[in-house]
């Protein structure tokens, strides 16, 4: 763990980009005394960080703090504006909740802060995933551009847009720290994984369980105990735009749990905006993202109607969740139609059947994680205190949605006109959908743990158990359910991880030879170089690496017919006068050649036979190499 130690300052800045906008945000709307309030407060900072890395440019402002404390001072005022209406929250917690609260974060941040820079490996080692050649290369650019919003991130890819939530943060903490793009990453993700995702869910389970002390611990607890989030999105794509939409998911829920119990006009609308302001974050982190959230809000609102209606008996009640569910029918079936994804994007098979699918779902142990029995018994004594008191059912509903999405895209086949329609937005992706799972399960698992804690606390006041008896069974209790973060579930997902993360011969994106020889780019070409080479290999990760311009930045590109060309042709360099012509053209002066190895498909190299396995000539000057295939070439005489 030394190696991190160069880079603390990066991981503490992350940390305050992480919590002072949205603490600031949330004191003046609510006060401090509320802790289901501040644990939002990481996913209301990713949001501003993301509105205010939008609207910079606009206003002719370089992506930083700047723009980021416009925007902070501008929400914070609206906030104080409607606290004067609306008024602090009622009953504060106690100190005694507060402390606890706040103990059981750090404990779950320091715990998930250290799984996951042992799996990362070292601070400047980057996924050996092809969806991180475009986040690599985003953030160079953004960082060199000064600009993170949505259309610069996109351009990376040759789009007109992508959610800029994630790298907004990143960006920032590349452009105030100096570090290098890979070791920025890593501390933003440290951030995201181990105070935005924690913090997130412990929000959600304080809202549904009415701020009970045990409930923050064990939300905060069983945080770092599943595979299927966040480790997942840390090996799979890697995601990490999905990685943050799906930590801020559960604070958007919670803002909907607590909306629903406001009675005063002003509160009511202070609410609604708190909900729009996550919400609009979520979507920016990613959008479906935002789709899960609006799932889990329709779930969670209509069997909150439904059990208000069962217990009050009124006509009123009643034609309210006819009216609430007429809407969120059209709501969610016109967002659905609008994020359809192509079928190119969309293309994921189902891999098991129903029942496998359900089983998998039910013990949040998809891809065939080992359960964690803790976790398990949890879930189990969850579902039994749930038919045991009907009006916990509504904490049940966003599993149900989860499950039944997991089960659909991993179950059934491919054309199914069900699995078409509900999960084509997440590409009819398993993984995606498996990462639901956990945010879901939580809050039953809570349920489950706040059941057994109720019974043991009755039985040890029946036996008349001494005071230390209670206190070493509540030390038991907690070291119990903290053990699920080394339980097997989450263990194998961090040694995915730390797989994904590790340099070695035969890596699939980088090895460690052409790593070493992209360390030593910046000394062997001027900083107005441009490199060909094929992003397949890796090639184009000399723009985030070495800071030196590449042809292509992503895998998915659209390269000019030129550039086509070029890809294919260019070894002909000494025979075909058209090559030296296109490469002036161009204004190519290198070609980085890593061999064939496809990060992707090995199908897929010939598209670039071109500038692969290339040999010395008079036009291509060998400048440098590093092991058999990793080799600079120099373009002269063209």
């Amino acid at each position: 763990m030394d190696s991190w130690i160069s880079i603390f300052p990066s991981i503490l800045v992350a940390a305050l980009l992480l919590i002072i906008p949205g603490g600031i945000v949330m004191a003046a709307g609510w006060g401090v005394r509320n802790p289901s309030r501040w644990l939002l407060a990481p996913a209301v900072s990713v949001t501003i960080a993301a509105v205010a890395a939008t609207v910079a440019p606009l206003a002719g402002l370089r992506w930083g703090l700047i723009p980021l404390a416009i925007i902070t001072a501008v929400v914070a005022g609206i906030g104080l504006v409607l606290r004067r209406f609306a008024g602090s929250d009622d009953a504060p917690s106690s100190r005694g909740t507060l402390l606890a609260t706040a103990g059981a974060l750090a404990a779950a941040a320091g715990g998930l802060g250290i799984l996951f820079a042992r799996a990362f490996g070292g601070p400047e080692n980057i996924a050996q995933r092809f969806d991180n050649i475009v986040h690599l290369n985003a953030i160079a650019l953004a960082v060199k551009n000064g600009s993170a919003s949505p259309f610069q991130i996109g351009a990376t890819s040759d789009i007109g847009g992508y959610p800029n939530a994630w790298h907004a943060i990143t960006t920032l903490v590349v452009e105030l720290t100096g570090v290098s793009v890979p070791a920025g990453i890593n501390a933003a993700n440290l951030g995201f994984v181990a105070i935005l995702w924690p913090a997130s869910i412990m929000a959600l389970a304080g809202a549904m369980f009415h701020r009970r002390r045990a409930a923050y611990v064990a939300a905060a607890a069983l945080s770092t105990g599943f595979g299927a989030f966040p480790a997942l999105f840390l090996n799979w794509g890697v995601l990490y735009p999905n990685l943050v939409g799906y930590a801020m998911a559960p604070a958007g829920l919670a803002a909907v749990v607590l909306a629903l119990r406001e009675r005063r006009p002003a509160g009511v609308v202070r609410a609604v905006l708190l909900v729009a302001l996550l919400a609009g974050g979520v979507f920016l982190g990613h959008p479906n993202a935002f789709l899960a959230l609006l799932a889990f809000s329709a779930a969670t609102v209509l069997s909150t109607l439904l059990a208000r209606a069962i217990a009050g008996r009124s006509r009123r009640e009643w034609w309210t969740l006819a009216a609430s569910t007429a809407g969120f029918a059209v709501v969610c079936v016109a967002t659905w139609s609008v994020f359809r994804t192509s079928a190119e994007h969309s293309g994921w098979k189902p891999w098991q059947n129903l029942a496998q699918a359900f089983g998998e779902a039910a013990l949040a142990s998809p891809r065939g994680y080992a359960p964690t029995i803790v976790i398990a018994v949890l879930l189990v004594a969850g579902a039994i205190v749930a038919a045991r008191r009907p009006k916990s059912l509504p904490l049940l509903a966003p599993f149900a949605v989860a499950v039944l999405l997991f089960v659909v895209a991993s179950g059934l086949r491919i054309d199914h006109p069900l699995r078409e329609f509900l999960t084509n937005p997440w590409y009819n992706d398993s993984n995606r959908l498996a990462a639901l799972l956990p945010m879901a399960a939580i809050p039953v698992a809570v349920l489950g743990a706040l059941g057994i804690y109720d019974a043991g606390r009755r039985a040890l006041a029946r036996l008349s158990a001494p005071s230390w008896a209670r206190v070493a069974a509540l030390v038991i209790a907690v070291i119990a359910v903290f053990s699920v973060a080394v339980g097997p579930n989450a263990r194998f997902a961090i040694s995915q991880v730390r797989e994904a993360y590790a340099y070695t011969d035969d890596s699939i994106l980088l090895t460690s030879d052409e790593r070493a020889l992209l360390d030593r780019l910046p000394e062997e070409t001027s900083e107005d170089a441009l490199i060909i080479g094929s992003p397949r290999t890796g090639a184009s990760l000399a723009l985030a690496l070495s800071d030196r311009e590449v042809t292509q930045r992503h895998i998915f590109g659209s390269p000019s017919p030129e550039l086509v060309y070029l890809n294919s042709h260019l070894r002909n360099i000494d025979t075909d006068p058209a090559v030296c012509s296109t490469v002036d053209d161009l204004g190519i002066d290198y070609v980085l050649d890593f061999g064939r190895q496809d990060v992707m498909d090995q199908s897929q190299a010939v598209i670039y036979d071109g500038i692969q396995d290339l040999a010395p000539g008079r036009h291509l000057v060998l400048v440098d190499s590093e092991g058999p295939e990793a080799r600079l070439f120099r373009i002269e005489g063209c």
